[in-house]
């Protein structure tokens, strides 16, 4: 039987090619963006200040990594900002250049790729589902010192599985990595979206470790994919100044560069967002859990993965079954490690949400 095609959140123009439906009528569960949009303050400083295109960016972002270090509590010295935490993610590889690294998996495609790209070797760390994609410290521990690692990557909050990794297990494994000399790059593009965010957050590591880098970006959380604002921090002034040699200068333009001296400082909208967000991970966390359909994991991230316990039921049939409503969600099974048994999809307004979940429950 062919398999079916699988979609990224990003591929609405071929939504509409392969299933005839216009992507402004596409409600998207699997972008896994806020589904609030930019803040009204920001839109408003936004169009008042449209005149920043008309200069170049400082090429130093001064203004930018101070409010960036303000918002992380970490000093603006160990800020590298770039087009997106993608081009970063391009960066580090190209930097690092590592022969072989570990990813903790299944996760976002990109790094793999980019440390392919660069020549590397990757293996993958599996996050098992007898253990509910949580990390099991000791085995990781035992592969590290098994074979030596030039990079480790770790995504925290993980995409796809919604997990978070502790900030206390995250200094043992920086600890170890220091030891061995493998270095650490964290993503945290959904840290803030974490109910945990205080105690699983990496940046407050930074003066204590220069052996790791995290990367952070605004488009999901901040609901700005088309600003292209991302942003990395470590200590490793090495590592910095390779990163400063290798990337296009202006790489930040004047328009994101400007935005991002707004966003850090809405208060109001942030804290909506979290309690919005954390809300609505334990209500659907709690309506799956009683389920005889699906096994939800507990999310930690804007978004649930969904094991479908039905045997005459897949996720593509899921997928094929909600994009005809209108509701595109994610497929997991091009994930390593998952199969098409698998869902994902991200939270949006309440409504939305509970349009979804019950055409989910009556599949």
């Amino acid at each position: 039987m062919e398999k079916k095609k699988s979609f990224h959140g990003s591929d609405l123009e071929l939504i509409e090619k392969e299933y005839n439906i216009k992507k402004e009528d596409i409600i998207n569960f699997a972008a896994n963006v806020n589904p609030f949009g930019i803040s009204k303050t920001l839109s408003d400083a936004l169009i008042k200040n449209i005149h920043v295109i008309e200069t170049y960016p400082d090429r130093e972002y001064t203004n930018l990594r101070k409010k960036i270090g303000e918002y992380v509590k970490c000093d603006p010295e160990y800020i590298k900002v770039g087009n997106g935490s993608t081009e970063l993610i391009s960066l580090m590889a190209k930097t690092i250049t590592p022969k072989k690294a570990l990813i903790i998996g299944p996760t976002y495609s990109e790094y793999g790729h980019e440390i392919g790209l660069s020549g590397g070797d990757i293996e993958y760390f599996e996050l098992k589902e007898n253990d509910d994609f949580i990390l099991n410290i000791n085995e990781l521990f035992v592969t590290l010192q098994k074979t030596h690692y030039d990079l480790l990557v770790i995504c925290n909050p993980n995409n796809p599985t919604s997990t978070c990794i502790p900030r206390d297990i995250l200094t043992l494994i920086m600890q170890l990595c220091k030891d061995l000399n493998t270095f650490i790059m964290i993503d945290e593009t959904y840290m803030e979206f974490s109910p945990n965010e205080d105690i699983s957050s990496a940046a407050s590591l930074t003066e204590r470790f220069d052996n790791f880098i995290v990367l952070r970006g605004t488009s999901k959380f901040f609901a700005t994919p088309g600003l292209r604002l991302g942003y990395a921090i470590t200590k490793n002034e090495a590592l910095l100044k390779k990163i400063k040699e290798e990337q296009n200068p202006w790489s930040v333009n004047s328009v994101a560069a400007f935005a991002g001296t707004v966003m850090y400082d809405d208060l109001e909208y942030i804290k909506m967002m979290k309690d919005f967000m954390h809300k609505e991970q334990t209500r659907i966390y709690d309506i799956f859990k009683d389920s005889k359909i699906y096994k939800p994991y507990k999310a930690d991230a804007n978004f649930i993965l969904l094991k479908i316990l039905k045997d005459d039921l897949d996720a593509s049939i899921l997928f094929d079954k909600a994009i005809r409503k209108g509701y595109m969600i994610r497929n997991c099974d091009s994930f390593p490690f998952l199969s098409d048994k698998f869902i994902r999809f991200c939270f949006m307004k309440e409504e939305d949400n509970d349009k979804l979940i019950k055409l989910l429950l009556e599949a």
